[in-house]
């Protein structure tokens, strides 16, 4: 399978990745951890698309293209994959349409999962995330063992500042201008599969697979 996630930021695009990634057996590609590599190996790259990210910005598109599609040509041969964080335009929607074409091939889904915005800010405004693994935890409903701490590397947690209240809304305007307009492009496809994102994480998870059979 070859499967795009999509949703406003907080709807729970991570959560539902790492599901994705244990049940159907396909390899993640998050554009979140492709930018922290990135930032880590001091790749300019990487630390341009951070200078946005911390504006609460979308990256520039060529940005984004570039490094998705290096990681695509570098992933395992035959191995099926979900994109989480990409494509966010039309525009990098257009060249990951190309790039398909050119290795003959096509999507099997687009899921868009899908959140109301004030329960978003309310989600993410208790987020923290760790410095070194970037593992996600909320303090109400994921909270980690020992407070500030990451209960996978013991990495410290913190609010990004993408987190903060004001800045989530800034990126939701964002994201409805320009990000919403990708509903259009796949739905146009038939690939669009809306999936509520407000249940409880595991009914979204099987809805989320339900859906995929069907289209597969």
């Amino acid at each position: 399978m070859m499967i795009v996630l999509l949703g406003p930021p907080g709807a729970g695009k991570g959560t539902q990745a790492a599901e994705l990634v244990q049940t159907l057996g396909v390899e993640r590609l998050s554009t979140g951890d492709l930018f922290r590599a990135a930032r880590r190996e001091k790749n300019p790259l990487g630390l341009k698309a951070f200078e946005a990210i911390d504006r609460g910005e979308l990256v520039p598109d060529a940005i984004v293209i570039e490094l998705v599609t290096e990681r695509l040509d570098r992933l395992s041969n035959g191995k099926g994959w979900l994109l989480d964080g990409f494509p966010r335009t039309v525009a990098q929607a257009k060249a990951l349409d190309r790039y398909l074409e050119e290795k003959e091939t096509r999507l099997t889904g687009v899921v868009l999962l899908v959140v109301e915005y004030e329960k978003i800010v309310n989600r993410l405004k208790d987020r923290r995330v760790c410095r070194d693994c970037g593992r996600t935890f909320h303090l109400v409903f994921h909270p980690p063992a020992i407070s500030g701490k990451c209960d996978f590397c013991g990495g410290e947690l913190y609010q990004r500042e993408d987190d903060r209240t004001e800045t989530v809304r800034k990126r939701l305007e964002i994201y409805e201008s320009q990000t919403a307009p990708l509903i259009e492009h796949y739905d146009g496809q038939g690939l669009l599969l809306r999936i509520d994102g407000d249940k409880k994480k595991d009914v979204v998870t099987e809805n989320i697979q339900s859906a995929l059979r069907e289209a597969h």
